[in-house]
C-alpha cells in the first residue's frame, strides 16, 4: 500500500508569517509588493522547514513515503482541483451570491461555515452592550398618546445590542407579531428625563430590576430627583406587536443615509424570529451586519445603510479592514473592534464605548453595561470576525446532504459517536459551501465571466485553458499566451512547470466569451480546506494520470483516515463533501478521531500557560520507541491523553526494559552454547507442556492482536502485546525456565527452550505492532532481525 506524504502549502498561516517577515499588510500588496513577488515569498516559506518534518517523520517512525511527496502548490495538484471543480460546475453545484458571510478583517477574507465552527472559535469575551432609546416619529407619537391616554410623555422603543458599532448602520426595528408589548412610564437614568418606553412583556421584569422599583403612585414620580437610588417604573399601556409594526422612528445616529430608498428605512417591523430569551423583544436591525436582518430587510422593503464608495459603489460603514469609513465622521478610521489594531496601538476608548457615550449625553440611552457573552473569532488570526456582505462563489453542497446523510451511516467511525453525534448533527445542519476567499497565495477559482455576469465559463484542464488563451490571443484580448510551452498529453514534471496557475498570473488572462466578449477571472481563490479535501485524487493528478488508482478502486476510497476530533467539520467534511458530489462515494471507509494531548493536569497545551511539550526534545530525551508506545497504551487515540513524561519512563523500565532483559539473557546462554537454530526443530508435541503453553499463548495473542487491529483498537492491541511481555514471556515463562538454559548438558530439553524463545518467532508479532527500534535499543535489534514490519 503506498502511503504519500504530503504538504498543504496554501493558505491563511504562510500568508500571515510572510506578511510579518516583509512588514506588511494585504494593503500593500499590489502597492508595494506585486502579488508575483508575495507569491513567491510564499512558495519559498512553505518548504523551509521541510527538512524538520521529514526528521520528526523518521523519528517518529511513521510510515509515509517522504520521497514522493503531494505538494498542494504544484500545477499538477491545483489542476486536479480545478477537474473537480468543473465537476460541480457541470452539476450546477456552484453559484455566486451576496449575502452576509462571516468574515475575517484580520485574514482579509470571508470563512466558510466549517471554519467558523472549528474548536475554540466561539470564546466568552466581555463586550460594551447597549439597550438604546428609539425615537418614534408623530404618528408613532400620537398613537401612543391616544392608547395610554398620556399626552405629557414622549414614546421610545427600546431595542439592545451586544455589538454598538452596528448601531449607526440601524435601518429598522423587529417586533414579534404575536408577543404583547408595554409601555412603561419611567425616567432615563442617565439624564433624568421622563418618558415612556416600548418593550416586551415577558422581559420588563428583567429590564426593570435593580436600580428600578415599581411606582405606587403619583407621588413617586413626583418626588423622584434625578440621582435617586430608586428610578420609579410603571406600566401605563399594553399592546400586541403587531399594533406597533408600520411605526416610523427617527434615525439613532445620524451620520449618513443609505444611498438607495432612504425614505423606506428606520420604521418598525416585523419578525416571527423575534424572541423573548433576553434582550428587550424589539430586535435592533442593520442588514449589512447580520444575515437575518439581511433576510427579514428584503422581506420588508428596508434598505441597508450602504453608502458610495470612491468609484461611486455601494459599501457598508465599515470597510474591509474593520474600519469605520468617512462617512462616519469623528469615528472614520477607527476599528470597530480594538483587537485589530497592532499591538500597543488600540485607543483606550472603543468605538463601542464611544458611540454608548454618545447616547447617553444624547437621551437615547436606556442602559449601557458591560456583558459577557460568547462570541466566533477567526480560527487562524485568533481576532473577531464581522457579519458582512459579500460577493462569494458558493458550492450547493445543501444539495448533496442527503446523500452524504445516507453515506455517512456506512462509514465505521471510531469512536461511534462522533460519527452519529458531531458529524451527524453537523450534516444534519449543512448550509452551502462558501468557496470565495479573498487572498492570493491558494489556487484561483478557474471561472472567468463576462462584466454583466450573463456569460462565464469554469476552465477545467491546463490543456483547456491553453486553448482558451490561444483563441484570446487571436481575438486580441491578450498578446501572448501565458502556456504556449505547454505540451498536452505530456505528463512530466518539465512540463508541467512551463507554467503557473496561481493568481499573479490567471488575473492577467482575458478569455473570449461565446459571444466574443472579454472574460475577467473572478478574482478571489478557493477555500484551502478544498485544497484538503481533494487530495484523494489531486495526489495522483487523476484524471490526468493513475485514472486507475481512483476508477479501479485500488487507491479510493481509504481504508482508514485519522485526523484530530477538531477536523469533524475541517478535513473529514471536505474529503466527504468532494467524495459525494463528484464520485457518489465516501472518501474514506473508516475514521479514527484523534483527541487531544494535554498536559497532565488535563489542560490543553499552549504557549500563554507554557505547558507545551517539544516533540524533539520528548523524543532524543526517550526515544521514539518508549513515547509512542506509552501515547498508544495509555488512551484510545479518540480519547484526550494527558501527557506525563513520568508514563513514559514506566514504559522504557515495564515494557522495553523487560524486552531488553529478556533478550540479553537469552544472547547470553545462546552464544555460550553456540547456538545458532541450525539444529533440527524439536516437534512441538515433544516439548515440554511449558514450551507448548507459551507458544499457544502466543498464537492466541497474534489472533486477538490481528482482531484488535481490524477493528481500529490499536490500544487494545498494545495492551494485549504487553501483557503478553511483561506477565506471561517475563514473569512466567523465562523465570520458571532459567536452569533449563543455564544447566550444563545440550540436550533436548534446552534446545527446546532455545527454539521457543528464540526471538525469530515471537518478535515478528511484537515488530508488527512497531514501535521500531531506536538507538537506545541498538542492542536488541537482533529481536526481529529476520521479520519485516507487517502490514495492519
Amino acid at each position: 500500500m503506498e502511503r504519500r506524504a504530503g504538504w498543504d502549502t496554501h493558505g491563511l498561516p504562510i500568508e500571515l508569517g510572510v506578511e510579518k517577515e516583509l512588514g506588511i499588510t494585504k494593503e500593500d500588496i499590489g502597492k508595494k509588493i506585486s502579488v508575483e513577488e508575495y507569491n513567491d515569498a510564499c512558495r519559498k516559506a512553505v518548504m523551509r522547514y521541510t527538512n524538520v518534518w521529514n526528521d520528526l517523520t523518521v523519528k517518529m517512525g511513521y510510515w509515509v513515503d517522504m520521497e514522493k511527496p503531494y505538494v498542494t502548490y504544484t500545477n499538477k495538484y491545483m489542476e486536479s482541483v480545478w477537474w473537480l471543480l468543473r465537476q460541480l460546475y457541470d452539476k450546477n453545484m456552484l453559484y455566486k451570491g451576496y449575502t452576509i458571510q462571516p468574515y475575517s478583517p484580520a485574514a482579509g477574507s470571508g470563512l466558510s461555515s466549517h471554519e467558523l465552527n472549528q474548536p475554540g472559535t466561539y470564546k466568552d469575551v466581555k463586550d460594551t452592550s447597549a439597550t438604546a432609546l428609539f425615537l418614534l416619529k408623530s404618528d408613532g407619537q400620537e398613537k401612543l398618546k391616544k392608547a395610554t391616554g398620556r399626552g405629557d410623555l414622549t414614546f421610545h422603543m427600546v431595542a439592545w445590542t451586544t455589538t454598538p458599532w452596528t448601531l449607526p448602520s440601524n435601518t429598522a426595528l423587529a417586533v414579534n407579531p404575536a408577543f404583547n408589548y408595554v409601555v412603561v412610564e419611567t425616567f432615563n437614568r442617565y439624564t433624568g428625563a421622563r418618558h415612556a418606553v416600548v418593550m416586551a412583556e415577558d422581559l420588563m421584569a428583567a429590564r426593570f430590576s435593580g436600580v428600578h422599583s415599581e411606582a405606587e403612585s403619583d407621588e413617586d414620580f413626583d418626588n423622584y430627583t434625578h440621582g435617586d437610588k430608586k428610578i420609579p417604573f410603571r406600566i401605563i399601556g399594553k399592546m400586541k406587536g403587531a399594533d406597533l409594526t408600520g411605526l416610523a422612528y427617527e434615525q439613532l445616529l445620524p451620520y449618513t443615509l443609505p444611498m438607495e430608498n432612504p425614505e423606506k428605512a428606520f420604521r418598525v417591523i416585523p419578525g416571527a424570529f423575534v424572541t423573548t430569551e433576553d434582550g428587550t423583544g424589539v430586535v435592533h436591525i442593520a442588514p449589512t451586519f447580520g444575515a437575518d436582518d439581511a433576510q427579514v430587510g428584503r422581506e420588508n422593503g428596508i434598505p441597508g445603510m450602504l453608502v458610495p464608495d470612491e468609484n461611486g459603489d455601494p459599501m457598508p460603514l465599515v470597510d474591509l479592514q474593520g474600519r469605520f469609513v468617512k462617512q462616519m465622521g469623528e469615528l472614520a478610521g477607527l476599528y470597530v473592534k480594538n483587537e485589530y489594531y497592532t499591538d500597543g496601538e488600540a485607543p483606550d476608548k472603543s468605538v463601542d464605548v464611544l458611540i454608548s457615550i454618545r447616547l447617553k449625553e444624547e437621551g437615547k440611552a436606556f442602559l449601557i453595561e458591560k456583558y459577557e457573552h460568547s462570541y466566533p473569532h477567526c480560527w487562524r488570526t485568533d481576532k473577531p470576525i464581522l457579519y458582512y456582505p459579500l460577493d462569494a462563489w458558493f458550492v450547493r453542497s445543501t444539495a448533496a446532504k442527503d446523500r452524504m446523510i445516507e453515506l455517512n451511516k456506512t462509514i465505521n467511525w471510531k469512536p461511534e459517536s462522533t460519527g452519529t453525534g458531531r458529524f451527524g448533527n453537523w450534516l444534519e445542519n449543512l448550509n452551502d459551501w462558501n468557496l470565495s476567499r479573498s487572498r492570493f497565495w491558494g489556487i484561483p477559482i478557474p471561472i472567468w465571466r463576462t462584466k454583466d455576469g450573463k456569460e462565464s465559463r469554469c476552465i477545467g484542464s491546463a490543456e483547456e485553458l491553453m486553448a482558451a488563451c490561444d483563441e484570446a490571443v487571436a481575438e486580441g484580448f491578450m498578446s501572448s499566451n501565458p502556456l504556449s510551452n505547454f505540451i498536452p498529453g505530456d505528463m512530466s514534471d518539465i512540463n508541467y512547470e512551463s507554467f503557473d496557475l496561481h493568481k499573479h498570473v490567471t488575473d492577467t488572462i482575458v478569455l473570449k466569451s461565446p459571444s466574443g466578449k472579454p472574460m475577467h477571472r473572478e478574482a478571489d481563490l478557493i477555500d484551502v480546506w478544498f485544497d484538503s479535501g481533494s487530495m484523494p485524487y489531486a495526489q495522483w493528478h487523476y484524471p490526468f494520470e493513475n485514472k486507475d488508482r481512483i476508477d479501479d478502486g485500488k487507491a479510493f476510497p481509504a481504508d482508514f483516515i485519522a485526523e484530530g476530533v477538531d477536523q469533524t467539520r475541517g478535513w473529514f467534511f471536505t474529503l466527504h463533501a468532494i467524495g459525494t458530489m463528484c464520485f457518489d462515494s465516501v472518501a474514506y471507509k473508516a475514521v479514527v478521531s484523534n483527541g487531544l494531548v494535554l498536559d497532565k493536569n488535563g489542560q490543553k497545551m499552549s504557549k500563554r500557560l507554557g505547558n507545551g511539550v517539544d516533540p524533539f526534545e520528548t523524543l532524543t530525551k526517550y526515544g521514539p520507541d518508549a513515547t509512542r508506545w506509552y501515547m498508544i497504551t495509555n488512551a484510545q487515540p479518540w480519547d484526550n491523553l494527558r501527557f506525563d513524561e513520568n508514563g513514559i519512563q514506566e514504559v522504557q523500565r515495564k515494557l522495553f526494559g523487560t524486552l531488553y532483559n529478556t533478550y540479553a539473557f537469552f544472547a547470553l546462554y545462546a552464544n555460550v552454547d553456540g547456538f545458532e537454530f541450525s539444529e533440527k526443530a524439536v516437534p512441538v508435541a515433544e516439548r515440554p507442556e511449558i514450551d507448548r503453553w507459551i507458544m499457544s499463548r502466543l498464537n492466541t495473542l497474534t489472533a486477538a492482536v490481528d482482531k484488535a487491529y481490524a477493528e481500529f483498537e490499536p490500544t487494545r492491541a498494545g495492551r494485549l502485546i504487553q501483557d503478553f511481555v511483561t506477565e506471561e514471556l517475563s514473569n512466567w515463562y523465562v523465570r520458571l525456565c532459567r536452569r533449563r538454559f543455564w544447566k550444563g548438558d545440550y540436550e533436548a530439553d534446552k534446545i527446546s527452550a532455545y527454539q521457543t524463545l528464540y526471538p525469530h518467532r515471537p518478535a515478528c508479532h511484537l515488530h508488527g505492532a512497531q514501535p521500531p527500534q531506536t538507538g537506545a535499543h541498538q542492542g536488541a535489534s537482533a529481536f526481529a532481525e529476520n521479520d519485516g514490519p507487517r502490514e495492519r
